[in-house]
């Protein structure tokens, strides 16, 4: 294929993209925090880049991390425990503004920013949600994920394309080790949005399929979640038994809140027909 992509973040998603990609004939970049993790990127035929994204610095070399690139993928988390600085500026939102100018600065034309679908917040009652419902964050990752979305989308230097995950799923990582023998579980009829991490690589690998469409809107967003949405309570019960686990017990008498996310402009748009179920 030719394409050049960078991925800005090689951890529990961006390592495996990276290795689909590579298979697939793109040449790929990758960054990661840890220099222990820089041999295992190399091995795995990654050019590899330590780089750390800071609140007032860039450490690592961004700009030959960014330099000959086609697209820049942005798959770094909010922080979760250090949320906001002493001058209570948001830490992930002050690293992306210090991340853009180098952006523009190099030829990158085209980003995909993975997000969340904790920008929408949780309606009462249960709503469904499309992209163009507006965002109403009510978690502190879900509102900086959603000034990030706007930050890089009004951009005029380059254009970004924003995917919004539901809960992720594969391999050691499932809620319901989290959830297991616990009492007093809100929502239990609230719908689970849920994604296994095949999925979210495939549908990022589409998108990429239209970098080099000129006509094609690449300034898009598009929620990713599996079309499948039991409630919390039948899902983690079986999910429970499945691992041989303590069932979770929910709490009764009360309405529970929640969304259904509707992936059908990812099947439509894309072209996206998804593979696993959760």
């Amino acid at each position: 294929m030719g394409i050049k992509i960078s991925i800005l973040g090689c951890g529990w998603l961006g390592l495996p993209l990276a290795k689909s990609l590579l298979s697939k004939g793109y040449k790929v970049k990758g960054s990661t925090t840890s220099e222990s993790k820089l041999d295992l990127l190399k091995n795995a035929g990654i050019s590899p880049f330590q780089i750390q994204l800071e609140e007032n610095q860039i450490i690592g070399t961004i700009e030959d991390f960014l330099k000959e690139t086609d697209v820049l993928v942005i798959d770094i988390p909010p922080g979760l425990r250090r949320e906001t600085s002493a001058s209570n500026e948001m830490i992930f939102v002050s690293k992306i503004k210090n991340l853009i100018p180098y952006i523009e600065k190099s030829e990158i034309q085209k980003v995909v920013f993975v997000s969340s679908t904790s920008v929408y917040g949780d309606g009462f009652p249960i709503v469904e949600i499309r992209e163009e419902t507006k965002p109403n964050p009510d978690t502190e990752s879900g509102k900086q994920l959603a000034i990030t979305e706007t930050l890089l989308q009004s951009n005029s230097h380059f254009k970004t394309t924003v995917i919004r995950f539901g809960g992720l799923l594969g391999y050691d990582r499932h809620p319901i080790k989290f959830l297991a023998g616990r009492t007093n579980v809100e929502n239990p009829d609230a719908p689970v949005n849920m994604i296994q991490r095949e999925d979210c690589i495939g549908i990022i690998e589409k998108a990429l399929d239209f970098a080099r469409d000129d006509n094609w809107e690449w300034n898009q967003t598009f929620n990713a979640v599996a079309p499948q949405h039991p409630t919390r309570k039948v899902y983690y019960h079986k999910k429970a038994e499945i691992f041989n686990l303590p069932l979770p017990t929910f709490a009764k008498n009360s309405e529970s809140k929640g969304k259904i996310i509707s992936s059908k402009k990812v099947e439509t748009i894309l072209g996206y027909s998804f593979q696993k179920e959760i």
